[in-house]
């Protein structure tokens, strides 16, 4: 690994040291709250808030590193909540009782990878981009969900699913132990498969990666059916607690997911990320949006401040990757 590589992995985790020692010692002085920032428990809690963004975010990063991009899996994540959670009404899944539960997960699950499918294989065969692909089943994907049961929610709280979601196991939340279990599947095939090294390799030059005998098509459709059961994997996680999706929940969550990526060193470009980045990324937006809640500010001062931290940080990438480039003529 060299210098820049270490420097650009370690960027993320030194910022979020940054964060913790600010705004520790800024609530001192704003927050209304007698608890100090880095209490344990808010601590915890900060780690189960991120795993919906998080496990999406981590699939986001393979995808990023392909050189493609998702923008449907905000529609993906609030589908998989209304299939799963509207079969647990079905009358024969009723008659089972809490074993409806694995079978309404597996539902969930399903669409996710039928949705990413999709996805992969319009990308593949049409060679249209990924973000025009994507940009239209986002729309069509959230006709679904509204169509699915108009603008009403879709309930159903079981308490059993509540009790494994609220769970703790050596102080880390369900939630929390799904986005580690993520995290560290990821960083396996990222690092020490040849799926991942493939993935690195279509990213810095598809046509090479090409004549090298990499299937792209084939690669790309995994890569695709990976990050719609991803977003699916976040929703069954989020709302075995919740028990109610409205249609318009994940709105947005697809941005969020992309600058937590950025924010991990991924290039848009492709052909670079990491994983643990990634993870640091999604962390870092969630002590932004806590940290700033802790001192007072409100949700557009929290909206403001990351759009401004992600165009630094995109600037700081392109000058550090320019390599004597001439500048952009406009």
């Amino acid at each position: 690994m060299n210098i820049q590589t270490l420097l650009k992995q370690g960027a993320i985790w030194a910022f979020i040291v940054a964060e913790l020692i600010f705004f520790t010692i800024a609530g001192d002085f704003l927050s209304t709250s007698d608890k100090s920032f880095m209490d344990f428990d808010n601590m915890l809690l900060l780690l189960k808030q991120s795993a919906p963004i998080g496990i999406i975010a981590l699939g986001m990063t393979i995808i990023m590193i392909n050189g493609n991009i998702d923008l449907s899996v905000g529609a993906t994540f609030a589908l998989a909540a209304v299939v799963m959670l509207d079969s647990m009404t079905w009358p024969f899944m009723v008659a089972l009782g809490d074993w409806s539960i694995p079978l309404a997960w597996t539902f969930a699950l399903l669409t996710g990878v039928v949705l990413g499918a999709i996805n992969g294989l319009l990308v593949w065969k049409t060679g249209v981009d990924a973000f025009i692909v994507t940009l239209g089943s986002m729309l069509g994907y959230r006709g679904l969900v509204f169509m699915y049961n108009g603008e009403n929610p879709t309930s159903k709280l079981n308490w059993t699913l509540v009790d494994f979601a609220e769970a703790q196991f050596l102080s880390l939340h369900t939630a929390t132990w799904f986005l580690l279990a993520v995290t560290l599947v990821l960083w396996l095939v990222t690092t020490k498969t040849v799926h991942g090294r493939n993935a690195y390799a279509i990213g810095n030059n598809r046509e090479a990666a090409v004549n090298a005998g990499i299937k792209v098509g084939p690669h790309f459709l995994w890569n695709f059916i990976l990050i719609g059961f991803l977003a699916a994997l976040s929703a069954v996680v989020f709302y075995s607690e919740s028990g109610s999706v409205n249609p318009n929940d994940g709105m947005l969550y697809e941005l969020w997911a992309i600058t937590a990526v950025v924010l991990g060193g991924t290039k848009l470009s492709g052909g670079y990320g990491s994983i643990i980045s990634t993870l640091g990324g999604v962390i870092a937006i969630q002590l932004l949006r806590k940290g700033l809640g802790h001192i007072g500010a409100g949700t557009e001062t929290v909206n403001l401040v990351i759009g401004l931290i992600l165009i630094a940080v995109l600037f700081l990438d392109r000058q550090l990757n320019r390599k004597g480039k001439e500048e952009l003529k406009i």
